[in-house]
């Protein structure tokens, strides 16, 4: 009798962690699906960046997160995050083919900036954008990421001081600028405009989250 109980017992238990589970499923990770707890999965969300702000240098990281954090939501922040890159690229081209150390140091410094700018559009906003079947725009933008490491790589792998190098950062602004053109004239505002005050909100606390791992 007491085996019995025991199995309907844990018959129970597993049917009712199943059934969790299953409405977890149902919810899933999207900014478009808003079940019970919505409010408590956002603030666990910033909560989670601040976690991980604080276990790898808090006051670092949030330094470097300020320029996004401070522009308000995430197409603020992804535009400042662009006039930021073109200022790099604006010393780069102030450069001449004597400061290859300056080169060096700025073109680390555009590494840098770029990668973490990627790492938030492709792990967060690009996602968003399919999910709302933006589809086409997202897998375009997706694909430039891949020559924007090519000309990093490029450049890396270039002589400093060679006459061509500056040229090759030059055809790189360039692509990098009708990037950014179609990121912010057409494709974010008009995905911005599907969103609710709540799921805008959601999707920037997403993605300044994202950046701290590379801030």
């Amino acid at each position: 009798m007491a085996t019995s109980a025991n199995t309907k017992t844990k018959k129970s238990q597993t049917s009712g962690g199943s059934t969790r589970r299953q409405r977890g499923e149902d919810r899933g990770d999207s900014i478009f699906n808003w079940g019970e707890g919505s409010t408590g999965a956002l603030a666990a969300a910033a909560a989670a960046g601040v976690a991980v702000g604080l276990a790898a240098n808090l006051g670092r990281k949030l330094l470097m997160q300020s320029v996004s954090a401070a522009s308000g939501d995430w197409v603020d922040a992804l535009t400042a995050e662009h006039r930021a890159t073109l200022a790099i690229f604006d010393k780069l081209e102030d450069t001449d083919d004597t400061q290859t150390s300056q080169r060096s140091a700025l073109l680390m410094k555009l590494k840098y900036a770029l990668s973490k700018h990627a790492l938030q559009e492709e792990n967060v906003i690009y996602p968003a954008l399919r999910q709302a079947n933006i589809t086409h725009d997202a897998d375009t933008l997706n694909s430039e990421h891949g020559y924007v490491k090519t000309y990093l790589y490029e450049l890396e792998t270039m002589p400093k001081d060679s006459p061509e190098w500056l040229a090759r950062v030059r055809d790189f602004r360039a692509m990098i600028q009708e990037h950014m053109r179609m990121e912010e004239e057409q494709v974010f505002p008009r995905f911005r405009e599907q969103l609710s005050e709540e799921q805008n909100t959601r999707l920037t606390a997403m993605m300044n989250k994202e950046g701290l791992k590379l801030a």
